[in-house]
């Protein structure tokens, strides 16, 4: 079966700056496959790359086994691809049920209400604070209200970049929970994040960028267990 992601030999540029050089992995359905890497990696600009807000001077990206070159961002979402951002990036002036609602804006209104209790259901705080303003939330309602925007749109793909930012040691345990969850319930998963234990232990497998390169993939087992990684990554 072909892969639901295709990325082959992107190479991305900021001005003169090399910033992803011939990258190339893919995700299958029904995996959670992640990225992972120091701070200025490329992790976040591969997933931006992917998504149609930056540009790769060469290669190519195939989603859903179409090329996505030169795909503006909103097409991409109405094709299925959905990105949670880093820095959650919620409307903070809006309340909860507004921000879930610009999650549709590919769909058409009909099916919202419906939506609504589908991500109510996955997140029973944001249903207690539907009418709240997202600016008052905390951090880890924050990156629910995130998430729950993203899975209006129905993705076949949800892409998250670094949901564990910021968040206190509890919040991440319990946002990684809900990862897994959506997981059960079908969602195929891309995640860059920088918590590599937390990333790889739920991964089916992983890839590791290194200054803007894949420099080692395997299963999440075979990464949490790699003494390399260890050393690097996890404090071992």
């Amino acid at each position: 079966m072909d892969p639901i992601l295709k990325v082959e030999n992107i190479n991305v540029y900021y001005g003169s700056i090399h910033a992803i050089k011939g990258v190339s992995f893919e995700v299958n359905e029904g995996e959670i496959v992640t990225l992972i890497g120091a701070n200025g990696a490329g992790k976040s600009t591969t997933l931006n790359t992917i998504s149609g807000l930056l540009h790769s001077k060469t290669g190519s990206i195939s989603f859903l086994g179409q090329s996505l070159t030169k795909v503006p961002p909103h097409k991409i979402v109405e094709r299925g691809l959905a990105q949670v951002p880093e820095g959650r990036r919620v409307f903070l002036q809006m309340t909860v049920q507004e921000n879930l609602e610009m999650g549709a804006y590919t769909k058409g209104s009909s099916g919202i209400p419906a939506d609504l209790e589908m991500v109510f259901t996955q997140f029973p705080r944001l249903k207690e604070r539907r009418k709240q303003i997202a600016g008052t939330l905390s951090g880890g309602e924050q990156q629910m209200l995130a998430m729950g925007r993203a899975l209006m749109s129905h993705p076949k793909l949800l892409m998250l970049d670094e949901p564990s930012m910021g968040l206190a040691p509890i919040l991440v345990e319990q946002i990684f929970d809900i990862i897994q969850g959506l997981h059960k319930a079908g969602s195929t998963i891309l995640l860059v994040e920088q918590n590599a234990q937390m990333a790889l232990s739920i991964a089916n497998r992983g890839y590791v960028l290194e200054t803007g390169k894949v420099v080692m993939t395997g299963s999440g087992l075979e990464l949490l267990e790699s003494p390399a990684i260890k050393k690097a990554y996890l404090g071992g």
